[in-house]
């Protein structure tokens, strides 16, 4: 790596320890750039963040706070936005600041996030203490961009809580259920969706199902029943799994958001008393890899050196490094394979 890139990378670290939001946006730029030559710079920054995560020391910003990653999804149209507004406003006073990934529709002329910066996440969303970023989903119909992976840790980094708002159509609660720590699914009443996501599979991930628009009254109350009824077929068999709750919230009328916190928080305490924490993370990183690696050479490339099953045994091994580099490291294998150079 060049003298430049080496000096901008340990400059934007020092930024991050300090919280500096220049730093944070600069950071962010630089892991959703994909020009080639920023990409060296990109993965020391990441593989330095990694490091620092999993040996967090008095001089770093993450030594005195837990982060924690929270997704919403839901159908567009259900108010995941105006939700996470209104848990912003009522976190804020208390968190150890709060970064916010907004992934948005690309643009198909500049690839870039077609809602720019989420003007519709006002109020407490842009208050100091509070960091907002809107990441183009790329050609990932309804998917997550490599790169918000990437902007997650940065901002794991430097915020005690990290939210993603996903698209909401498509793949997106899969990719997202690997990157966060808890999931929240909004529901909207009366839209008759709950037999279309038992169909996809998609009632299997949330850890959370909140309907907003409690104001709806008997509509709202019929949804929630309809989604309890859902789940409690669906249930699980083992008592020390988590039984996801389903709440009723109102974004509009700011009620219900302090039992939604109070929800997550469980959920937490659940995660790191059952052990399920640390290897949800693991899980989820690891799926990262295989999927970008599978998207970017194909199954044949996955054949090259070995199979999924075997780049997933290969990447369970402890490391130091961001699985950002582990990628990079195990693309080069392929091509290489695939060439045989």
């Amino acid at each position: 790596m060049s003298q430049s890139n080496r000096a901008r990378v340990a400059e934007l670290l020092a930024g991050l320890a300090a919280g500096d939001r220049t730093a944070i946006s600069e950071a962010l730029n630089l892991v959703d750039d994909r020009r080639p030559e920023q990409r060296e710079a990109a993965l020391e920054l990441l593989d330095e963040l990694a490091v620092r995560a999993a040996s967090p020391g008095p001089s770093t910003r993450q030594g005195s706070h837990s982060p924690y990653r929270v997704g919403i999804t839901g159908a567009p149209g259900a108010g995941k936005s105006s939700l996470l507004n209104a848990m912003v406003e009522q976190l804020r006073e208390s968190a150890g600041g709060i970064g916010i990934i907004a992934v948005d529709p690309s643009s198909q002329r500049s690839g870039g996030a077609l809602l720019g910066d989420r003007m519709r996440l006002s109020g407490g969303a842009r208050e100091s203490g509070v960091f907002l970023r809107s990441m183009a989903a790329r050609d990932r119909l309804g998917g997550l961009a490599d790169a918000t992976q990437a902007g997650a840790a940065v901002l794991s980094s430097v915020f005690e809580w990290v939210f993603i708002e996903t698209v909401g159509i498509g793949q997106s609660e899969c990719e997202v259920a690997q990157l966060v720590d808890t999931l929240i699914f909004v529901a909207q009443p009366g839209a008759g969706d709950t037999l279309q996501f038992m169909k996809a599979g998609i009632l299997e991930l949330p850890d959370l199902f909140v309907v907003n628009k409690s104001d709806t009254g008997p509509v709202a109350e019929r949804t929630r029943s309809e989604l309890e009824a859902t789940l409690g077929l669906a249930g699980s068999v083992d008592d020390a799994a988590w039984q996801p709750p389903v709440l009723l919230a109102s974004a509009q009328d700011r009620q219900g958001i302090t039992g939604l916190i109070e929800g997550i928080n469980a959920h937490r305490a659940h995660g790191r008393q059952s052990g399920q924490f640390e290897e949800r993370r693991r899980i989820g990183r690891i799926n990262f890899a295989v999927e970008s690696l599978t998207r970017r050479y194909g199954e044949y490339g996955i054949e090259r050196i070995g199979g999924a099953q075997a780049v997933s045994q290969r990447l369970r091994a402890p490391s130091q490094r961001s699985i950002f580099a582990a990628v990079l490291a195990l693309g080069h294998e392929i091509e290489e394979a695939i060439t045989g150079r």
